[in-house]
């Protein structure tokens, strides 16, 4: 349990994120965890390196709405103060404990005193080059080495804690490359079931880091691993949650309810399509947010009348430009009438919170 929210043993895979302002900026940090919150992230992670950060986390835990995991890369001790502020659970690196020292044993001790969790994320860039260079040796790609080593180390990390008594774990083993993950990630699985957080780290800006993200968290998802995943974005960390909730619509793993179509476009198009699209995401996902799922299967969204109503007629509700900018209602394939986009969007709300009742 992270807080109120079950991870693995059969519950659902919840979105993560992280913030990106500054832990001591209370206002912002509220700010962004309510937004990121209402958008359907699950746990949120926040950056806790000082005493400062600690003491404004404090004050940030005590009302969020979704459990916090404070994220500890520089100091150990910023562990403890992360605890005792409210800190759900702890992001640990391996290798952020000395060798024979009794650092891990206090933040363990401090662990299970608040009966929080431990997230165990190891990262390429956390790995020494030796241990790659080992495996390498005995005959492994640079890729397979890296792989087999993140496993390894995570896994002893989380081995090293047990011992300790604590039990509440997750684990994260990282890369920026695709296949490198998807390996390090295959190879955890198989030799352990602690519950695995997956993400491609440092995927990039939103366009080709979702492409990435979707093809490394989307394997591990349709391959039964995953039970927490975080899509790593330059920019908004609100396009992260969005980009998680469709690639587990996308596996299966979350109705979409309804599903978004919309089509790639031709000469025939006469209106601004995607953001004809992105304006009914809008309204379904206020819906969403307010009333749950909806009782809609497919909802489309086409440039012309040939696809809607078209070859878009087993959707329940759509719209269809014209050459004239205006859209066709229609509905399980029948026309309701054209309007100006306006009127078109603001019927089509009405129709879905009609399905509602029906």
């Amino acid at each position: 349990m992270v807080g109120g929210v079950p991870v693995g043993g059969g519950a659902p895979v919840s979105v993560q994120s992280m913030l990106n302002v500054r832990t001591t900026d209370v206002d912002a940090a509220l700010g962004q965890i309510h937004a990121l919150a209402e958008a359907g992230a699950a746990i949120l992670r926040l950056s806790v390196d000082t005493p400062a950060d600690g003491e404004a986390l404090r004050e940030i835990a005590a009302a969020s709405p979704v459990p916090l995991v404070a994220d500890i890369q520089f100091d150990w001790r910023s562990a403890l103060y992360a605890l005792d502020a409210g800190a759900a659970a702890v992001r640990l690196n391996p290798g952020l404990f000395p060798a024979g020292g009794n650092e891990l044993a206090e933040v363990a001790s401090a662990v299970r005193e608040h009966g929080a969790a431990v997230r165990v994320g190891a990262n390429a860039g956390s790995i020494g080059e030796a241990a790659i260079r080992r495996e390498v040796e005995k005959g492994l790609s640079r890729d397979e080495a890296l792989a087999r080593v993140l496993a390894e180390k995570t896994l002893e990390e989380c081995e090293a804690l047990e011992k300790l008594g604590v039990h509440d774990i997750k684990a994260a083993l990282k890369c920026s490359s695709v296949p490198v993950t998807f390996r390090a990630n295959l190879e955890f699985a198989a030799r352990t079931d602690i519950p695995l957080h997956v993400g491609v780290t440092e995927a990039g800006t939103l366009r080709r880091g979702v492409v990435k993200s979707a093809a490394g968290i989307g394997a591990l998802l349709l391959n039964g691993i995953g039970d927490t995943i975080r899509v790593s974005l330059t920019g908004d960390p609100i396009e992260e949650v969005r980009a998680g909730i469709a690639i587990l619509e996308s596996c299966g793993l979350r109705s979409a309810a309804p599903e978004i179509v919309s089509c790639p476009t031709c000469g025939r198009t006469g209106i601004d399509l995607p953001a004809l699209v992105a304006e009914v995401e809008k309204i379904v996902e206020k819906l969403k947010a307010a009333q749950g799922d909806l009782k809609l299967r497919k909802i489309a969204v086409m440039g012309c009348p040939v696809n809607g109503p078209g070859e878009a007629r087993d959707a329940d509700l759509g719209l269809a430009g014209t050459r004239t900018g205006q859209v066709v209602l229609f509905r399980r394939g029948e026309t309701l009438g054209a309007f100006p986009q306006e009127e078109g969007l603001e019927r089509l709300r009405r129709l879905i919170l009609e399905s509602m009742d029906d």
